[in-house]
């Protein structure tokens, strides 16, 4: 009998585990619209965000991707950190990297770094950015850049990794001129000490929507403060202002996820005309 049972017991985590792996495939696409856009006085444009690839373990290749956005309208690429976290892993970075490129986005690609890209040290951490620069990427450490939507200045603020202590909110928004201000970070956990600096929209990732989400992600809980508050993937708010927490693509650990998927996001945002807009105080 306990044989019988061991044996049931072997079958029913084996196929879990199957299970859970191909969920490593089953790739989300979600489109997100955090306002309503009235297209009388605002532009909209659409942003693909990227998040958490962890080339270490990823079940999406590129040939898949680009399949998936070939025929998507492309303006802004956002890759909200990590990477990756093993030198030997950024070769498989390029193919990815050389994709967004051929997604020929308007405003072009920027990204910022996660964690897991701090496990990096030194010419390797140098080695990574430089990968990303070479192939066309803006890569923002608490620092800014602007693009113009039709005249109408927006703000690219992308804001360094915070659970490893590398933001510097001061930094990332001195000087900062009025207008839409779009931030890019890994940590979600940021939005709660960003009072005094004003956002129109913040993309993030970090939490992998629990990556074993089932019954509930309680591995998570020592990762932040918005995981007691119930906020670990999807559109939230926190002081009125909207942030969206990716999913991400790739896994840490086992490469399963049990209640969640990889997930890309295309966020329409819709960018108020120059003369809708209103100054914003730091």
């Amino acid at each position: 009998m306990n044989t019988f049972l061991f044996f049931g017991l072997f079958v029913l985590l084996s196929i879990i585990f199957y299970r859970a792996y191909q969920n490593t495939h089953d790739m989300t696409v979600n489109v997100i619209k955090p306002a309503k856009v009235n297209l009388q006085d605002e532009r909209e444009i659409s942003v693909l965000q990227i998040s958490d690839m962890h080339l270490e373990n990823i079940s999406i290749t590129p040939e898949t991707l680009y399949k998936t956005l070939k025929h998507e309208q492309i303006d802004l690429i956002a890759l909200t950190g990590d990477f990756l976290d093993r030198k030997r892993s950024i070769p498989k970075l390029i193919p990815y990297l050389k994709l967004f490129q051929k997604l020929n986005p308007t405003y072009g690609t920027f990204a910022v770094f996660g964690n897991h890209d701090y496990v990096l040290k030194g010419e390797n951490f140098n080695l990574l950015k430089r990968t990303l620069i070479s192939y066309g990427c803006k890569v923002m450490q608490n620092e800014k850049d602007y693009i113009s939507v039709n005249g109408t200045k927006v703000a690219i603020v992308g804001i360094d990794d915070f659970s490893t202590d590398k933001s510097d909110l001061a930094r990332s928004f001195e000087g900062l001129q009025e207008g839409y201000r779009l931030v890019l970070t890994h940590d979600p956990n940021i939005v709660l000490t960003m009072k005094d600096y004003k956002y129109d929209y913040l993309l993030s990732g970090h939490f992998h929507g629990g990556q074993i989400h089932w019954p509930k992600p309680f591995h998570l809980i020592k990762m932040g403060k918005l995981v007691s508050m119930n906020m670990v993937k999807g559109l939230h708010e926190y002081d009125g202002r909207p942030f969206y927490i990716s999913e991400g693509l790739g896994q840490t650990g086992l490469n399963i996820r049990l209640g969640s998927r990889p997930e890309i996001t295309i966020h329409k945002l819709g960018i108020p005309a120059k003369e809708k807009q209103k100054s914003v105080a730091i």
